[in-house]
């Protein structure tokens, strides 16, 4: 659903926001080199670049998170000097972060007024405060009970509610930072209306976002980021998404149909696989699967949310425990009782979870690099600095992780780049099969054309490797063979140089075809791929 709007010229709207030279050092980068970001009353306005281009800086500038070296801020024509983000609050600048920045063991009501309470003879009048919270709930198009409890809601009503409380002071400037990362399509729909709404209202919004589509779908204008420097500012209308692209990441994405060429190299299953998943399966999580991944092949996992993908995986690397089969490793089969123990037969694992089951914040690069060789050799036998110095700066080159200092805190670091670090992880321990589970979630498009870049590449080296993605097209992209699951069972392989987008959408909506059903475990996926064709 798109807007009616008629798209008002800038030169015609006043300027809420000017920022202009914007230069902020950090020691060993300058993460922004002379920005110039101009906001209008009454626009959605996308900030674009890559994991690392000085989006998240930029914001930060704005909202008081980060002092800024050189440049001048103006807000509504007034030059602002923002040394906390209550400065920034109170000239008007309210944020809505990805991850919801709200108390969720308090009501509804008490979230949208907190800090604005109602009060009457110095005491809180809660009746008055719950009613007036009702008020900024309605006014987008919430009704709910303001005197529930916040965690009882959706992640989708809980950033509505977020919203609303911004809305309770004189918001000029909204900041959406990956408001909708964990949204489905109908609970977009509902951000993207209330969205519409107060922009028409005259609410300048800052949207952030690694989904395209949306970003057309929402924005008025683009301002692009590049390595900390303003490549450009372009109205929507006038920038195609193959120019945007190109413009986030200073060169084509021509490369990625090298990648997709990966995908039609012929793999040799003539012999062992280094994979043999037999009749794994966990109660109430996965129905036995039977799974084979050979040397040098991608297998991606496809299926929706809850298929089963990740619970898959998760019992190949031994996250979590199966109640029934065995899982071969080249030949040798046992169960993977721990994470330790796959390690040790050569099964490296990232989680889909970057944040809670990967990085670890408080380390540096270089001490997250080399914890699964640690972990692999045990407590006793450590690494030696030469040792340590030779893995880290190998892996931070050849996966371009920026900044490229071992030193730095990896927290700090964009998201593609601390996915990069657990890549790095893993790769070091010299694995026989990597799991890879939304290895680019959430990062941007040069970024994810490098993680695909790299496994595409350590694939065609022998590599094994299981690859996750809620993107369709990566999967396609990347793999061979295609397991696809649907309610927590898999339901059939198929041969992805036999089958294309709408196909693959098909078959997890439809299901196997009665010949692909009959097949038997190991069947070879390119027989299974042949049965797509009458489904399609």
């Amino acid at each position: 659903m798109t807007s009616e709007r008629v798209a008002v010229k800038p030169s015609e709207r006043s300027a809420v926001v000017e920022m202009r030279g914007i230069s902020i050092q950090f020691p060993g980068v300058k993460a922004l080199d002379g920005v110039d970001f101009t906001l209008y009353a009454g626009e959605v306005h996308s900030l674009m670049g890559e994991n690392g281009a000085g989006k998240s800086t930029l914001i930060k500038a704005l909202t008081g998170v980060y002092g800024i070296d050189e440049g001048v801020i103006r807000v509504e024509g007034a030059e602002r000097q923002f040394r906390a983000t209550a400065d920034a609050q109170a000239a008007g600048i309210a944020t809505v972060y990805q991850e919801v920045n709200l108390c969720q063991n308090l009501t509804v009501g008490e979230n949208v007024m907190l800090g604005n309470e109602i009060r009457r003879a110095g005491m809180v009048d809660w009746k008055a405060t719950h009613a007036a919270a009702a008020t900024y709930l309605a006014e987008l198009g919430v009704h709910i009970d303001t005197r529930s409890i916040l965690a009882s809601h959706s992640i989708a009503l809980q950033q509505l509610v977020a919203i609303s409380r911004a809305m309770v002071v004189d918001t000029k400037v909204l900041v959406l930072d990956e408001p909708t990362s964990s949204l489905d399509r109908g609970e977009v729909e509902q951000l993207f209306g209330v969205v519409r709404d107060l922009r028409d209202r005259g609410v300048a919004i800052l949207f952030v976002s690694h989904f395209l589509d949306q970003i057309y779908e929402i924005s008025d204008r683009l301002t692009v980021l590049r390595n900390g420097t303003l490549v450009g500012e372009y109205p929507v209308t006038e920038l195609g998404r193959e120019q945007l692209v190109a413009k986030m990441i200073g060169r084509e994405l021509g490369e990625l149909d090298a990648i997709s060429a990966s995908a039609e190299r012929p793999i040799d299953r003539s012999g062992t696989p280094v994979l043999r998943a037999l009749s794994l399966g966990r109660k109430n999580a996965l129905e036995p699967v039977d799974l084979d991944v050979y040397p040098g092949e991608v297998v991606g996992l496809a299926g929706l949310l809850g298929s089963g993908r990740t619970e898959l995986a998760r019992l190949i690397a031994g996250a979590d425990r199966p109640d029934d089969g065995t899982v071969h490793v080249s030949g040798s089969g046992a169960r993977t009782g721990s994470p330790r123990h796959a390690l040790d037969r050569g099964i490296a694992f990232s989680s889909e979870d970057r944040r809670a089951e990967g990085i670890v914040g408080d380390l540096t690069v270089a001490e997250n690099i080399v914890l699964g060789i640690q972990a692999r050799r045990g407590a006793l036998r450590k690494i030696s600095a030469a040792e340590k110095q030779a893995v880290v700066e190998e892996y931070i080159t050849a996966l371009g992780v920026r900044p490229a200092d071992p030193n730095a805190l990896i927290r700090n670091l964009s998201g593609g780049n601390q996915q990069k670090v657990l890549l790095a992880r893993w790769l070091a321990t010299a694995p026989e099969l990597l799991i890879l589970d939304e290895p680019t979630r959430g990062i941007d498009v040069g970024a994810k054309a490098d993680i695909q870049r790299k496994v595409a590449e350590l694939a065609e080296k022998g590599l094994a490797v299981i690859f996750i993605s809620s993107e369709l097209e990566e999967v396609l992209r990347l793999a061979q063979r295609v397991a696809v699951l649907r309610d927590r069972r898999k339901i059939g392989e198929l041969a992805t140089r036999d089958v294309d987008l709408d196909a693959l959408v098909a078959y997890i909506a439809e299901g196997q075809s009665e010949s692909a059903s009959a097949a038997p475990p190991h069947t070879a996926p390119e027989t299974l791929s042949s049965d797509r064709e009458k489904i399609a």
